[in-house]
């Protein structure tokens, strides 16, 4: 269930499959490009940043959403207020193989830790293991607005995640389909959006595509 799931199965119904027709399958961060070329999706959707390095293995249609990396921290804690406030005593939690990772890594001094869902980084910071998680905003609040005595998000977005829809490289005709369906649906889109994410307080519009993507 979620925003990009309910994107997914736009896509889906718009290509004339039925609910029943689709098959959704759990793909580690680290193995979304080879899980497209090997075959084994047909596309892949999942707060999956559009990067140029991605680009050479793999096509996008979108973006079908802008958000930023933030950090999510225990309620409790008044020292982690952003990236900037991360020292080496800090440990960060994200997905491996994300560029939410890679930024902790390059840009702070802080340790990290990786895992291949955020979930279980979620629990390791409310069992005190780790010092914050990281990943898109938009995902950090949905699990803020969970457990709101336990987890906040601290301090401001700190770059830009162009969320895209994984294809096959070269598929030009899904990719010309997505995009056409994603600039005609501005009201599915929202839609989407206010059932998953609106009871958080984010506010968003849809971004317009890329031609190219």
């Amino acid at each position: 269930t979620g925003f990009d799931v309910d994107v997914a199965r736009w896509i889906a119904a718009s290509l004339g499959y039925d609910e029943d027709k689709i098959e959704f399958t759990a793909i580690p961060s680290a193995n979304r490009e080879q899980a497209i070329v090997n075959g084994d999706i047909d596309y892949y959707v999942g707060t999956y940043s559009i990067t140029d390095k991605r680009k050479d293995q793999i096509s996008f249609a979108g973006p079908y959403f802008v958000t930023g990396q933030g950090l999510l921290v225990a309620a409790d804690n008044d020292t982690i207020t952003g990236k900037d406030a991360l020292t080496a005593d800090d440990v960060v939690c994200s997905a491996t193989g994300s560029t939410s990772i890679q930024r902790i890594k390059d840009e702070t001094p802080a340790q990290t830790k990786e895992y291949d869902t955020y979930s279980t980084c979620v629990e390791e910071l409310k069992n005190g293991q780790v010092d914050a998680v990281t990943t898109d905003e938009a995902i950090l609040i949905g699990y803020a607005a969970q457990a709101p005595d336990e987890l906040k998000v601290v301090g401001d977005v700190f770059s830009e995640e162009r969320y895209g829809v994984g294809i096959a490289k070269g598929d030009t005709a899904l990719q010309t389909f997505i995009n056409t369906m994603f600039t005609d649906g501005g009201s599915t889109w929202q839609a989407i959006f206010d059932k998953n994410l609106g009871a958080s307080g984010v506010k968003a519009t849809q971004p317009k595509v890329d031609a190219a993507g």
